[in-house]
This record gives C-alpha cells, structure tokens and sequence, in this order.
C-alpha cells in the first residue's frame, strides 16, 4: 500500500518540488534506523502520513510536505553529540532550519516538523497532523529496524518447506 507513492499523482504534484531538491536528495547518503536510509525514511513517513491524513479528513498536504523534510538534517545521529541537548531535542530545529532554506512553510508543517518528536521532547503537538506524524515516524522507525529480523524469520519459513 505504502509503496506505490510513485504511480500517486496526486501526492506526487505535492511533493515532487521538495524530492527535486539536492538538499532532500543528499538524505539518501544517511543511514537511518540501521536498515534504511533518511530519504527512503521520509518518504516513507511522508505518504504514509499523507494517506492516513485523507483518511482522517486532515490536512495531507501539509503531512505529505513535512513528512519529506521532516529529518533533514546532514550527520550520523549515533555518532554525532551535542552540548545544547539529546539528537531527539536537537534534529527537529535543525530539520526546521534546513526546510526554511528551500521552502515556505505554513505554521502547521512547522508545527509538525518540530513536534514530530513528541514523546521524547516535552514539545507538545499543536495539531492533530503533528500528532499522527510523530506516530506514524514511530511506528515507521519500528518497522525499518525489525524489517531483517522478519526477512531472516521469512527466508527460515522457506528454507523448512524445501524438501532435500
């Protein structure tokens, strides 16, 4: 379901501006949560937000544009520390700081880009889009790391039912 945001026209018209950017495109170079890397992330928690946001009667627009910038931002989390506060505090201003520079965004897809956190910051979601974003980048996270260990469980399913 998720993975057809290629043949989506609709989404593709929203977001297709932000994919062209090389400062989008430069996320492929990060690996994000082991498996994946930060742009296939962010389109992931882009269109699967956008989906349920029709769903849901929300705004999708706004989810399906914050959704790509969401992480934009250019280090390793695992190896990179700072002073200010935890990755988890710090990357949504940096994503936020980096968005500013290649797009206009509304109060709610800034909203959503620094709350999409939430649970690990204090910063509380103003909007039901802010909300459904930090959920669905959760269960996105979840899902990218766990995706081998199924993978491997799958491969030893097969490997029974082949009769030597």
């Amino acid at each position: 379901m998720y993975d057809n945001w290629q043949n989506d026209q609709i989404y593709r018209d929203i977001v297709d501006d932000l994919l062209a950017h090389p400062e989008v495109q430069e996320l492929a170079n990060y690996t994000q949560h082991h498996y994946s890397d930060r742009l296939t992330h962010s389109i992931d928690v882009s269109y699967r937000s956008y989906q349920l946001g029709l769903r849901l009667g929300l705004n999708a627009t706004a989810l399906a544009r914050a959704g790509i910038v969401h992480d934009l931002f250019y280090y390793d989390w695992r190896e990179t520390k700072f002073e200010l506060g935890s990755h988890a505090f710090i990357h949504p201003r940096v994503s936020l700081r980096n968005a500013e520079k290649i797009t206009p965004l509304s109060e709610m897809e800034k909203d959503i880009i620094l709350k999409h956190m939430w649970g690990s910051t204090w910063a509380m979601p103003h909007y039901w889009e802010s909300l459904l974003l930090n959920l669905v980048d959760d269960w996105t996270a979840i899902t990218d790391f766990f995706n081998p260990v199924k993978d491997h469980l799958r491969t030893l399913k097969t490997l029974r039912k082949i009769k030597y």
